[in-house]
């Protein structure tokens, strides 16, 4: 007798008095609770109604299956089969666990990331703010001077933004007033240039080749290191370096001391320039602005103009011979000419023929009515300044132009680039000597001639000084300087005064000073 819901043989039989049909009473008491009624023929139908049947003590049946061995290990097979269905399952779910924990893992890692930038950048902007609030009482101290200094052309530094029709900046120009300045101070340095004689206190070649390293005083920080550009102010010997981490450094020689830190880029700085008696410092930057600071009383700098009339990198910055203008060069194809006083740029220069290339470095003529340009396509240009148009452009270097010098006596002018240094002789607009000191995968980083123009120094792998000859004649290697930064890279390179000394800089944090030993100055850093 089998139950009626199950079909199976029931463990406690149960009897329908209104059907007669057999049950489990577990199944049919659950079945009435639920429906009250026979769950066969539809009946209603109480526990009353069921009568429980004695029967003897049964064994139950095996299955089929198990009733022969090829049916027990089909059995066993089975379990088998789902025991590795649950084992692979709970692997799926491991794996998942894994990943899930992983990318909660990259998340928290993200954010501390984020958190810490946010705080970096929470900081500089701190330290600008307090900056800005620093130069607030210098910058309301001569509102009137300023404002008069900003006249130029008729106009004021107000309409340098207005637009013109061909979406550019409106520029005041270079008036007939500057030219006629500008044309009084060239026609008195070329005066003087005719009297020009050696100083009997310049180093003689015999000093020059027994210079050696005197001292090497780090200015920039360690975690970006780097000199890209430096320059003397000769009259008290202080140094301004400008370095790859966004710093300019005012350093005094004679004592080893650093002056002041000039902060507020936020990308290398790529040239620095003094102006005047060292009271002013410009500085050009890869974040394609450029800054003008102010010397006070305590020794600081202190911000007075920021300038952003570039839109790429400035390469190269440049001081006229009167200290009342300097220009500054761009990747973006232009030379900016600006009145230093009032921070005004009076005329924005765009070279207009095929080859307009960005410029990677300028440098006034000494009389101050040339300016020489090296772009980045190989070419150095030269610009009346009077007219701002291009009057000469020499070709024959390879790669970009990294720096430009002009000698005091006119007529020539050092170009450094990828292949060496060429010498130019302006009188007759043409290349009369080439020194390729490196291989072809060197590049000249620097060349410089002194302020008599009595040497030419050139830095890249490693830091030499020729004697300057005539055109005709040989210029002679007199020294050669390993470059001590171990970097391979001599970045800038700069004569002191009667070139008593040699400033290098390179791609590490220090600035280094060649010169005879027992020269005075401070002992080794």
């Amino acid at each position: 007798m089998n139950c009626s819901i199950s079909g199976e043989v029931p463990e406690e039989p149960v009897v329908s008095k209104k059907s007669g049909l057999l049950f489990e009473k577990r199944l049919i008491e659950r079945h009435i609770s639920d429906y009250g009624k026979c769950p066969i023929t539809g009946e209603p139908l109480t526990m009353d109604d069921i009568v429980p049947i004695k029967t003897g003590k049964i064994v139950k049946p095996r299955p089929v299956q198990a009733a022969s061995i090829p049916g027990m290990l089909g059995m066993f097979q089975i379990e088998w089969d789902g025991l590795m269905l649950s084992n692979f399952a709970l692997e799926q779910q491991l794996h998942t666990a894994r990943q899930e924990l992983s990318h909660a893992l990259y998340q928290h890692d993200a954010a501390c990331r984020v958190i810490a930038r946010l705080k970096k950048e929470r900081d500089e902007a701190v330290a600008i703010l307090a900056q800005a609030e620093r130069q607030i009482p210098m910058s309301i101290a001569a509102p009137n001077a300023a404002n008069v200094a900003a006249l130029s052309n008729g106009k004021r530094a107000a309409e340098d933004d207005e637009m013109g029709p061909d979406g550019k900046k409106v520029r005041p120009g270079i008036s007939s007033t500057i030219i006629s300045q500008l044309s009084e101070c060239n026609a008195a340095l070329s005066q003087q240039r005719k009297k020009r004689q050696i100083p009997p206190t310049l180093a003689s070649v015999d000093a020059v080749e027994k210079y050696t390293q005197l001292n090497s005083y780090p200015l920039h920080r360690t975690n970006k290191p780097g000199i890209l550009s430096l320059d003397i102010q000769y009259s008290k010997d202080i140094i301004a370096t400008a370095g790859v981490d966004a710093n300019a450094v005012v350093f005094d020689r004679t004592s080893g001391q650093i002056l002041s830190t000039l902060s507020g880029h936020s990308k290398k700085v790529t040239s620095v320039k003094f102006v005047a008696e060292g009271e002013l410092v410009v500085t050009g930057s890869a974040d394609k602005t450029v800054r003008v600071w102010q010397g006070t009383e305590n020794g600081n700098y202190d911000c007075r103009h920021i300038l952003k009339d570039h839109t790429a990198e400035v390469q190269a910055v440049t001081v006229h011979a009167t200290n009342n203008y300097f220009v500054t060069a761009s990747l973006d194809s232009t030379w900016c000419f600006y009145e230093i006083t009032s921070g005004l740029c009076l005329t924005q220069v765009e070279d207009t023929s095929e080859s307009s290339d960005g410029y990677t470095s300028a440098s006034f003529h000494p009389d101050g009515l040339i300016l020489g340009t090296g772009t980045s396509g190989a070419l150095v240009k030269i610009w009346d300044v009077k007219s701002q148009t291009n009057v000469a452009r020499f070709d024959g270097h390879v790669g970009a132009v990294t720096a430009i010098s002009f000698s005091e006596n006119g007529y020539f002018l050092a170009t450094a680039a990828q292949d060496g240094v060429k010498l130019w002789d302006l009188r007759k607009l043409k290349n009369f000597r080439t020194f390729t000191p490196y291989d072809e995968n060197t590049p000249t980083q620097s060349v410089e001639f002194d302020h008599s123009g009595s040497y030419l120094a050139l830095g890249g792998s490693d830091i030499r000084v020729y004697q300057v000859a005539t055109v005709k004649s040989e210029w002679n290697c007199i020294k050669t300087f390993p470059d001590l930064s171990g970097t391979g890279k001599a970045t800038c390179v700069k004569f002191g005064p009667d070139a008593k000394y040699i400033a290098v800089g390179s791609l590490d944090r220090n600035l280094r000073i060649f010169g005879l030993p027992g020269e005075d100055g401070p002992s080794e850093s």
